[in-house]
């Protein structure tokens, strides 16, 4: 899976977004900011939770940290942050390349209001060397991802 579904599903749902593949690794936001030279804000990060109705994707800036507050108050209780082997068979892409995208299961997306942050950002696209850039409007309307507040302000 991983780039291969990435790249299935936006040749069907986005045919006009490239995916960015870079020699250099991308899989942490600081990473990913050096190699595409962006602020580290712009590269939206994909994490992987269970909450009580189930696992769910939030995406967020990559400079900014969840609020274990605004979660519980979001998800209902706390969410646990789930480990890599199962983030990986759930979402088939590798740590570091998880994205919204190209999914192996029917996982509910969530995205974080810091996107709306910038004009444009970036998330991986199911590898370690790759990205999509993208405003968060098309990644809402791509991913049909829900609207949420559950990171601390970004300073």
């Amino acid at each position: 899976m991983g780039l291969e579904s990435v790249r299935a599903h936006l040749a069907s749902a986005a045919p006009e977004l490239s995916i960015l593949e870079l020699d250099e690794e991308t899989a942490t936001v600081a990473l990913a900011a050096k190699a595409h030279g962006v602020e580290p804000g712009r590269i939206a990060k994909t994490l992987a939770f269970s909450t009580g109705q189930g696992a769910v994707l939030i995406v967020a800036r990559g400079d900014a940290r969840i609020d274990n507050r605004k979660i519980k108050a979001t998800f209902g209780g706390r969410p646990k942050m789930l480990d890599g082997e199962t983030v990986e068979k759930l979402t088939g892409h590798p740590v570091g390349g998880v994205c919204p995208f190209g999914l192996a299961s029917d996982i509910p997306v969530y995205l974080d209001q810091t996107l709306n942050d910038f004009d444009e950002i970036l998330p991986a696209a199911g590898d370690i060397h790759a990205a999509v850039r993208l405003t968060s409007a098309r990644l809402a309307a791509l991913t049909g991802g829900r609207w949420v507040d559950v990171c601390q302000p970004v300073l």
